[in-house]
């Protein structure tokens, strides 16, 4: 099939290695952004400002910092990352993993945000109500609370899915550019903006992820209004 869009196997694989990466991005993500989100906007503690300032970090620092940041504490000699290769074996940077993470970091933001705006959106009676008939916090939080802002996870999931595809900055600084091994789409497409005669494979790159980011953003807007038409009715 990729040769219908005359791909190199190089650009192929640079493209399933990204698609994998998103999806790992979002699914590790997930579970934490949606808490990240109640937090935001069900809590009241101290550090809430600070919590919120650190989860949108990453939308306002260049991508390489983030990067090299995460290289600083996770690489071999890192902080955490001289541990986990130490006691566990486990490398992260320079690995298809370390994309994922990268790529969930700058995504993380994006993700919490729409979570965040579908709770606070959502009408709260309903939770009191469930209360008041004796349910407990979580039972209201899974019966109640998370059926009701399905939309906006799915918005968010999307939208941080569509991030990771385009993830470059971060992803580079932690995991490098290794053919077949970190090398996702946008690097795949840096990489032959930079050798004579890579132009055509680079624009059929770019057309490539603007068509998958595209189907992800109209992807997003059907689920949400099939998930809002289904929950009002």
């Amino acid at each position: 099939m990729m040769e219908v869009f005359g791909l190199t196997p190089v650009a192929a694989e640079a493209l399933r290695l990204s698609m994998k990466v998103s999806c790992w991005a979002v699914a590790g993500s997930l579970p934490l952004g949606i808490l990240a989100a109640w937090m935001l906007a069900r809590l009241r503690f101290l550090g809430k400002t600070l919590l919120d300032g650190l989860i949108h970090l990453p939308l306002v620092i260049p991508p390489v910092v983030t990067g090299y940041i995460l290289l600083v504490m996770l690489g071999r000699r890192g902080l955490i990352g001289s541990w986990l290769d130490r006691t566990f074996g486990i490398q992260i940077a320079f690995t298809w993993k370390g994309a994922a993470l990268a790529s969930a970091v700058m995504a993380f933001p994006l993700m919490v945000r729409a979570v965040r705006l579908s709770m606070e959106g959502m009408d709260q009676g309903l939770e009191a109500a469930a209360r008041t008939l004796g349910a407990g916090p979580w039972r209201v939080f899974f019966t109640v609370t998370l059926p009701l802002i399905v939309p906006g996870i799915i918005t968010g999931a999307i939208l941080a899915f569509a991030r990771s595809l385009s993830e470059f900055g971060a992803t580079i600084t932690f995991v490098s550019n290794i053919p077949g091994q970190t090398q996702t789409l946008p690097l795949a497409l840096y990489t032959l903006t930079q050798v004579p005669g890579g132009e055509p494979g680079a624009m059929r790159l770019c057309i490539i992820s603007i068509v998958v980011a595209m189907l992800a953003l109209m992807t997003s807007e059907v689920l949400s209004k099939h998930f809002s038409t289904y929950m009002r009715g």
